[in-house]
């Protein structure tokens, strides 16, 4: 399917969503129905109760709690895997194969080797995928990322990122099964939760890195997955970046800051914050966003936009694979 070519000549993408949690409810569910061109027809849990919750809650026609009958669903013609990482791979390659293009929450898989599949049955069947590393589409990030590329901190030297936060907080998702930190099912533990938001948008930002190498250990040993992650890259133009993550501090040590250090100046950010800091010399601005009530919609947009054959894809399965390679040679000790 080309970038120019509509889905079977429609021109509405009818979504389904398989595994509608904690995540859809807010952040990604709502905004299906909310952007031009696009509607929420139907979603899929195995808890079929909660399936049918989650539709009658948010209007949705339709409920499942078998994937292939939503997917096979004639009146879909497009998929959102909303489901834990460890399950990203088998449903989007199904849908992909079943003709229908995907919208894949991050991290894109637990591995670089199940991102690689998906994208090659993305290849294969001339299907589109794309991934939810939604940063890419809000105004904060696309003014930083137009603040370093206009030279305002002159030359970038040095990237810093800390990501520090205690077992239970509130950046930190909780749920009943606490999947997150079970290795099986999410990989890395939070440090592939949080991290795709944080690696791929400084990727975005300067690049595919040279070279990329870290260390992990699980300090506290609360759960199986490391609960510590430091990590460094260099970037085109010699720009280095170091990176840490933990997240077992105390209050009085939680950090969320990206430092981009330039030749003139510096700019500051968290990323799961909404305000940026510019210093140059004696001067510092401070811009404050408005995040959207669904984070996900500006990206959805952008989405719908590809699934039509009217705009390019805005994370593609070859832009995710970068951040996941990224965050395997940090949390596994291999060299990129």
């Amino acid at each position: 399917m080309s970038d120019t070519v509509t889905i079977k000549n429609e021109e509405v993408i009818r979504w389904g969503i398989i595994g509608c949690g904690d995540v859809t409810e807010i952040k990604s569910g709502p905004a299906f129905n909310k952007v031009a061109n696009s509607s929420l027809i139907a979603v899929m849990r195995r808890d079929g109760a909660k399936a049918k919750d989650y539709a009658e809650r948010h209007n949705v026609p339709k409920w499942y709690d078998d994937a292939e009958k939503l997917i096979n669903d004639p009146g879909i013609n497009a998929i959102y895997v909303a489901t834990p990482p460890g399950s990203h791979a088998e449903y989007a390659i199904a849908a992909l194969k079943a003709g229908k293009p995907v919208y894949v929450e991050k991290p894109m898989s637990v591995n670089t080797d199940a991102c690689l599949r998906m994208q090659a049955t993305a290849d294969a069947t001339d299907g589109k995928l794309t991934v939810a590393h939604y940063r890419r589409a809000l105004p904060m990030f696309l003014k930083i990322k137009e603040l370093v590329h206009d030279g305002t901190i002159g030359d970038v030297r040095t990237v810093r990122l800390s990501m520090l936060q205690q077992d239970k907080s509130s950046i930190i998702a909780n749920t009943a099964t606490n999947w997150r930190v079970d290795p099986a099912v999410a990989g890395a533990g939070l440090f592939y939760d949080l991290a795709p938001h944080q690696l791929d948008i400084i990727i975005y930002f300067f690049g595919s890195p040279i070279e990329a190498y870290g260390v992990s250990a699980n300090n506290a040993n609360l759960y199986k997955a490391q609960d510590t992650v430091t990590g460094v890259m260099r970037f085109p133009n010699n720009i280095l970046f170091n990176g840490q993550w933990c997240f077992t501090v105390s209050e009085v040590a939680q950090e969320d800051i990206v430092e981009i250090i330039g030749s003139k100046g510096k700019i500051s950010f968290p990323v799961f914050g909404h305000t940026v800091t510019i210093r140059s010399g004696n001067n510092e601005n401070v811009l404050t966003f408005q995040p959207p009530a669904h984070i996900q919609q500006p990206m959805i947009e952008k989405v719908v936009q590809y699934f039509l054959g009217k705009g390019e894809n805005p994370c593609s399965a070859a832009d995710a694979i970068e951040s996941m390679s990224v965050m395997e040679s940090f949390a596994y000790g291999n060299q990129k």
